[in-house]
């Protein structure tokens, strides 16, 4: 583990989205600084306290001089709702507007770069896989210190249903058979995942660290 850094600056895209809106005001009670990304549709509701840069997550041109200064970068822009059909989506958005992210900071100092990924392999969600793990090669080759987070599901307001499994999930756990992935597949609440970036933020990973599942859990108490 690395030790706790104070203040962070931490540039985000994202920012209004479901865990950004949420992230932020957690890193500002802790003191660091938020330079958040928005589009121009957003000018009407600005998160409070950050810094606001107007601009595309989808064209890094329009972002990279505002990322100097940070010594964080928070990837947070993604297809809300993720599900099978939506191909087309992580391909056109998340796959972007990751790459783009990864490029302009690696040409903006080269900060700590955060990035949510997904659980894998998982029997499902090949195309939304796909993309994610494309941007994990390019971050890994970029030369930046990251930290990259794997999800599988995230449990929340308007993210509740898959709870009903839950029950499956404690008997998979039991057997040597299906253990690993049922761990590695297993449930996070949204909670879960705001202790693991704020974290995150204040632990910068000196090269690449992978966080899957299990690691989140180990933040917020052990396992469930």
């Amino acid at each position: 583990m690395t030790a706790a850094l104070s203040k962070r600056r931490v540039f985000m895209t994202g920012a209004s989205g479901y865990l950004g809106s949420r992230l932020i005001p957690l890193l500002l009670d802790a003191g660091h600084s938020v330079h958040a990304l928005l589009r121009a549709s957003s000018r009407h509701r600005p998160p409070a306290g950050c810094t606001c840069l107007w601009g595309d997550p989808l064209d890094g041109a329009t972002f990279q001089d505002g990322i100097r200064g940070c010594d964080t970068f928070l990837q947070l822009v993604g297809t809300p709702k993720p599900a099978p059909w939506k191909g087309a989506q992580f391909r056109n958005v998340d796959r972007v507007s990751g790459l783009a992210s990864i490029a302009a900071a690696t040409q903006s100092g080269r900060p700590h770069f955060i990035y949510i990924s997904v659980a894998h392999p998982a029997p499902i969600m090949k195309d939304y896989i796909a993309v994610r793990a494309e941007c994990e090669t390019a971050l890994v080759g970029s030369g930046m210190p990251a930290t990259i987070l794997r999800p599988w599901y995230v449990l929340g307001p308007g993210h509740w249903w898959p709870i009903l499994l839950a029950p499956a999930y404690r008997i998979a756990e039991q057997w040597p058979s299906t253990s690993e992935a049922a761990g590695r597949l297993g449930l996070l609440t949204i909670q879960d995942m705001l202790n693991a970036l704020v974290w995150s933020v204040e632990h910068p990973a000196e090269t690449i660290r992978e966080m899957n599942v299990p690691d989140i859990r180990r933040l917020t108490g052990g396992g469930r």
